[in-house]
């Protein structure tokens, strides 16, 4: 996911309505060729969809298959990556023989592929602006198969709705930590830690919720907090919300 100012020069956004071509399947002779030697960043919800399909805990999953590197659009909040296979050909760790083994909850780049997404973080009238560019890579051949999508087409065959629901949530998290909200602290202060529990270790900040008794500090109707209860995906929606209370930034939510 990208900003507008991120756009590699020359690169220009597909037409809502423009058609592109594109097509990746197992008798490809380029297939599985781009689940070696990548640089993936995580975002948090890709964190959340495949610890559960692994059946792990978010901080087993942190500390098998993520490295955290510097911020990527900025240096005041780590990024995580996908951490590679520690041999010669850098694999993906969860590709198989006979491809990905965690297909259907796969991140948002490998989603998203062939085409990368662009939102504008400060859109007139409080919208936000999304725009989509196709990628140039001379090993996917899969650019000169015939089956024809458009971007709403794609954003539907390859289930991205919530995948860019919540990474837009997290893009507005992370422009928060962009103004480098723990100057007093410094990189690694107790609120940056506690900052990096709500986006990346979702386990262990429901435990967190739990001790403190977060849910009950806020006007939060009873529906929405048991789905708090209930869900993840609910729940790393609040820890946003939350964040943003907790670093003095508006808030959706209201204390009691």
């Amino acid at each position: 996911m990208k900003t507008q100012k991120d756009f590699p020069e020359g690169m220009q956004p597909l037409g809502k309505k423009e058609k592109f071509t594109f097509r990746c399947h197992k008798d490809i002779d380029c297939y599985m060729v781009c689940c070696k030697k990548v640089d993936m960043f995580l975002f948090p919800y890709d964190i959340l969809r495949l610890k559960t399909c692994l059946n792990i805990s978010s901080q087993e999953f942190m500390e098998n298959y993520s490295q955290v590197v510097q911020g990527q659009s900025h240096p005041y909040f780590p990024a995580v990556m996908l951490r590679l296979a520690d041999d010669e050909q850098k694999a993906c760790p969860f590709l198989m023989e006979d491809g990905c083994g965690v297909y259907a909850d796969r991140p948002s780049s490998c989603r998203t592929y062939p085409l990368e997404r662009g939102v504008d973080r400060s859109p007139e009238k409080g919208m936000c602006n999304e725009f989509y560019f196709m990628t140039d890579n001379d090993y996917c051949h899969g650019h000169k198969e015939t089956k024809e999508f458009t971007i709403k087409k794609w954003t539907r065959d390859q289930r991205l709705d919530d995948y860019n629901m919540m990474n837009d949530l997290w893009a507005e998290v992370d422009t928060v930590f962009s103004s480098n909200p723990w100057a007093g602290e410094g990189s690694g202060g107790s609120k940056q830690q506690v900052a990096f529990t709500v986006c990346y270790d979702i386990d262990n900040f429901r435990l967190m919720v739990a001790k403190h008794s977060l849910l009950d500090r806020f006007v939060i109707p009873k529906n929405q907090k048991r789905r708090i209860k209930d869900s993840d995906t609910e729940l790393l929606k609040f820890g946003f919300e939350w964040l943003k209370y907790f670093l003095g930034k508006p808030s959706s939510l209201s204390p009691k």
